[in-house]
């Protein structure tokens, strides 16, 4: 069984229609996973970069400081509130906090900062949640951050080899390019192997209900696993400033001009309300009248 939030649900994370959305959930009783994969290998939906349930309102914020960096988000109830003075200058002195702080885990830094979670919340006069963070301490290298959008959006990015300015030129269009083109891996090692041979079954999937012959599917497995390398993986991506580049490209070029070896350590990319859940009434009405036909 399954309900109208579930088709809600999984009509955000895949994009499909109700009708498409209603029908994945009753072929597969309800399991949400399964119906992706059902739409997916049906050619209905695409693989999610991320969860897409983009809903709780607050700021993704960063602090860099010499090879130190930190990317933080704090949650709110109001868009309005994020806005303001005091609910920024309170972010900004929990990313301060970790970033010249030896914090463990999330746990450690709400328990460090709860008091002044609970003075911030009384005074704003809406719940405040210190929800996840980043840091990146680099040895060798540097660590730059950016944010899109107002703190929508914030990436954090290592790049190790030297920590002159060029090295920062080249870490910060990464940060650009990972906040707008949202890869999951700096490269094609990094993708788990339970992954790739998840996305190989779907894929082949996909080919055969095209009616593709069952000698060439192997074939086109392999041609679209290396697309899915193109879409996920940032060193296989197409730089953004100038798509006849890839990443890769553009780091060797980076380092052939200052003769020294650049490599793309580690990312982390946070966009705000990423996952959480917030009511949207005309939407969820729509589902539910769909459900009733």
């Amino acid at each position: 069984m399954f309900t109208s939030a579930d088709v809600m649900d999984l009509r955000k994370k895949t994009g499909a229609g109700i009708a498409d959305c209603k029908k994945a959930l009753t072929e597969t009783d309800g399991d949400m996973e399964k119906a992706i994969d059902f739409l997916r290998e049906k050619g209905i939906a695409t693989a999610a970069k991320k969860a897409s349930r983009i809903a709780a309102e607050g700021i993704v914020a960063a602090k860099v400081a010499g090879n130190k960096g930190v990317l933080v988000e704090v949650n709110c109830e109001t868009d309005f509130v994020a806005k303001g003075d005091q609910y920024k200058a309170f972010v900004d002195g929990v990313a301060d906090y970790v970033l010249n702080n030896d914090v463990k885990d999330i746990d450690e830094l709400v328990a460090a900062k709860s008091d002044e979670t609970i003075a911030a919340t009384a005074k704003i006069g809406e719940k405040i949640s210190i929800r996840r963070f980043a840091k990146f301490t680099t040895e060798g290298g540097v660590v730059e951050s950016y944010i899109h959008m107002g703190g929508k959006v914030g990436v954090l990015v290592e790049v190790k080899g030297c920590t002159c300015d060029a090295t920062h030129e080249l870490a910060h269009d990464l940060a650009l390019q990972i906040a707008a083109a949202k890869p999951l891996y700096v490269k094609a090692d990094e993708v788990p192997a339970e992954v790739l041979e998840h996305e190989k079954e779907i894929l082949k999937a996909q080919a055969l209900n095209e009616g593709k012959p069952a000698a060439i599917v192997d074939r086109m497995v392999e041609g679209r696993v290396k697309k899915y390398y193109e879409e996920f993986c940032l060193i296989n991506q197409a730089f953004v400033k100038d798509p006849s580049l890839t990443i890769e490209k553009v780091v060797k070029d980076y380092s052939a001009k200052m003769g020294k070896e650049l490599t793309v350590t580690r990312f982390v990319r946070f966009e705000m309300g990423e996952g959480l859940e917030k009511k949207v009434n005309d939407f969820a009405a729509e589902v539910e009248a769909q459900m009733k036909k």
